[in-house]
């Protein structure tokens, strides 16, 4: 039996760019996906320590470091363990194979004959017994080549498997006492800088004291180039002093923005390519046919740390003076090109590696900071730390795009879909450096404002960006999708978490409620009668065991009970969703109960970590993230203006993984988000009889929700 190649193997074809044997018997792992908090890095480790048969303390990762590490891309799109992980599988088991081969041959024993404990080959026919670093002495493994499917013909008998215990997330000590993030690095001779940037990511500066900002305390140096103001200086205490002074002295011009208002009236308001992306089937005759809109605002990273990025000038393997630039971004390899190109650097003299930053949930402002440090230190030949401010982070980062999703189905008498269409109004959903030609950088705009841009558009079906579900994962007649894609926006706009998944998969769900009500049957029948796939039936009846959802009562009075499933992509993790809430003032949730099948589990904490923090960002969604902008630029710029969830409105959550190790592993990151959201708007229609389609559900939209059925 043999096993395909991976997708980050055919681009990293040797051995040496997945492990190393150090000289000191460890074994150096090297790794594309980079740690975001999502636990991959102890994942990756256990995944070498696997098939090795090795104990973690004898691994050393690199990971997201231009210089060594395999360019796997972006780490996103729930991908790190079903890429990133199965492509460091498939290395250490072809070098398992390897090595396995040489040791029967030196041991004079069979293969079958031969296992694997504790990094050591061995045999009961003999008493001796050889380790990797021994053996690599007479293989060259440098040279080898990987991209080739396994044989499992070839393989060794593994006898330890250590618990998951032994794979506890060692990122985590550096973090907790102090030194485990970029805000902590220092470097002698090292200048903090601020940028000055205005309300909005086209504000420009009307005009510049610059004779004041050489003034102020703390500021030693000043660099203005085009529409790029930064003040820099050794004590950064007194430069954020000195940032308040500047920044109350700049009068800001601000690009014409269209009134904040309604998602569903500015998006079908503005210009728009329209086509029709999916049409399959034959409608059957229908009785009656439902039509209805829902959509999500712009929605804010809103991490609570800050974006930051140090860059150091140092001389490379080439000799050439150059620079190495610390980030935390989702895609190094990307804005090392996009740098160099920038700043007319040769790719041989600049390093870009990652290191943990603020909690990263796609294209926030990671990269931006990251060049404004690069172009100082390059610009001053001295290393540079840059620390976004939080005005930065909520007007000048990317958010992610609004959405408007209409559907419309036809029912049966039956109470079957018969006939199902979607149009979707959104933005591009995926504006990463790197992604499309041309320059996607903050500070290269300011610097020159003929840099390239990347011209608008968006990611196609199967995967998709704003489409990204929009296509049920029910089994229906006929399907029309039409795509009405916005390229220009009010807003800076890029990837958030689930892209598209979460407006999309909000709407379905909250939709097959409607057709359930409509059609009399109760909502879980409603979706079991149209699912095929006996993963996704599995994953709802056992949400619906754990949280005694056919006891849930018949809703009424402020208490409900809402419920909901998605498949991320449609091809990655099942996520089925149920929540207990209470209608007072505003939405209050209780209980949660969440059941995921991500396939074969790697590390079960990290997926458990992942699948929690992903239902409570969504929650926070759901209840009360929205951007907001006036004609003074973005107003929601603070935690008084934008808010998210607090510590004392998280409900008790109650998640459930399905053992599934005969199934390849599937992303689970972004799973949560849709259902979560679909099953909250769900109960509070099952609480209080009225349908909130339009998010997010704060106690004001609800009074005028009340208000407008009552």
């Amino acid at each position: 039996m043999t096993i395909g190649i991976p997708v980050s193997i055919q681009t990293a074809p040797l051995l040496k760019q997945w492990v190393q044997l150090l000289e000191d018997g460890r074994f150096q792992i090297y790794s594309g996906k980079v740690e975001l908090g999502q636990g991959i890095s102890a994942a990756l480790v256990k995944v070498v320590c696997e098939e090795l048969c090795i104990h973690p303390r004898q691994v050393d990762l690199v990971a997201g470091h231009t210089a060594y590490s395999p360019d796997e891309g972006y780490t996103a799109g729930s991908l790190s363990i079903e890429v990133g992980a199965n492509a460091l599988r498939h290395a250490c088991v072809y070098m398992r194979q390897l090595f396995a081969l040489h040791a029967a041959e030196l041991l004079a024993v069979s293969l079958e004959d031969l296992s694997l404990a504790q990094g050591m080959f061995n045999s009961v026919n003999s008493k001796e017994k050889i380790g990797f670093h021994a053996l690599a002495k007479n293989i060259n493994y440098a040279l080898v080549r990987v991209d080739a499917p396994l044989d499992k013909s070839r393989d060794v008998k593994k006898l330890v498997r250590l618990p998951d215990k032994e794979f506890t997330r060692f990122d985590l000590r550096d973090k907790f006492t102090g030194p485990g993030f970029i805000h902590d690095m220092v470097r002698g001779n090292m200048l903090h800088a601020r940028i000055l940037r205005g309300p909005h990511t086209e504000s420009r500066a009307r005009h510049v004291d610059v004779a004041h900002l050489r003034t102020l305390e703390g500021v030693t140096e000043l660099v203005i180039q085009g529409d790029f103001i930064a003040i820099l200086g050794p004590d950064e205490a007194k430069l954020l002093r000195a940032y308040e002074k500047a920044y109350a002295t700049i009068e800001w011009q601000l690009p014409n923005l269209p009134a904040f208002q309604e998602i569903e009236t500015l998006l079908t308001s503005l210009p728009s390519v329209d086509e029709k992306v999916v049409s399959q089937g034959k409608a059957l005759p229908f009785s009656q046919r439902i039509t209805r809109r829902y959509s999500k605002p712009y929605i804010a990273h809103a991490s609570i740390g800050l974006a930051c990025a140090l860059a150091e000038p140092m001389c490379h393997s080439s000799n050439k003076v150059g620079l190495t630039v610390y980030t935390h971004s989702q895609g190094v390899f990307k804005l090392k090109q996009e740098i160099a190109n920038t700043l007319g650097l040769s790719l041989d003299t600049l390093d870009v590696v990652h290191r943990p930053g603020a909690g990263c949930y796609g294209h926030n402002g990671a990269d931006d900071v990251a060049f404004d440090a690069a172009f100082l230190a390059h610009h001053l030949q001295v290393p540079v730390r840059v620390q976004w401010t939080r005005q930065d982070e909520m007007c000048v980062s990317p958010v992610g795009s609004a959405s408007l999703v209409e559907l419309s189905a036809g029912l049966s008498d039956q109470g079957r879909i018969v006939d199902w269409q979607a149009q979707v109004w959104s933005h591009s959903h995926l504006n990463r450096p790197g992604w499309l030609p041309g320059i996607n950088l903050l500070g290269a705009w300011a610097l020159n404002p003929e840099t390239p841009r990347p011209v608008q558009k968006d990611q196609v079906l199967p995967t998709g960006g704003g489409l990204r579900n929009i296509i049920p994962y029910y089994e229906l007649p006929a399907l029309e999708v039409m795509h009405h894609f916005i390229p220009q926006a009010p807003l800076r706009v890029s990837a958030l978490r689930s892209l598209g998944g979460f407006a999309n998969t909000f709407a379905i769900e909250s939709f097959m409620d409607e057709l359930a009500e409509v059609s009399k049957v109760d909502p879980l029948e409603f979706r079991l009668r149209h699912l095929s796939d006996p993963r996704a039936k599995n994953v709802l009846q056992a949400t619906a065991d754990s949280a005694k959802w056919h006891a849930r009562g018949s809703g009424g009075d402020g208490n409900g009970c809402g419920i909901a499933f998605g498949r991320y992509k449609n091809h990655a993790g099942y996520c089925a969703v149920i929540v207990q809430l209470e209608v007072r003032e505003s939405i209050h949730l209780q209980e949660v109960w969440c059941t995921v099948d991500a396939g074969r589990i790697v590390h079960r904490d990290g997926l458990l970590n992942q699948i929690e923090g992903g239902l409570l960002q969504a929650i926070s969604w759901t209840l009360k993230e929205s951007v907001k902008w006036g004609p003074s630029g973005i107003t929601s710029h603070s935690w008084d203006t934008y808010s998210i969830l607090g510590f004392d409105e998280i409900p008790q959550l109650h998640i459930e993984l399905v053992e599934a190790s005969d199934q390849p592993s599937i992303g689970a990151g972004e799973v949560a988000a849709g259902p979560i959201a679909a099953a909250i708007a769900n109960a509070v229609h099952h609480a209080l009889g009225i349908r909130p389609r339009h998010l997010p559900l704060t106690p004001d939209r609800l009074l005028q929700l009340i208000h407008s059925q009552g």
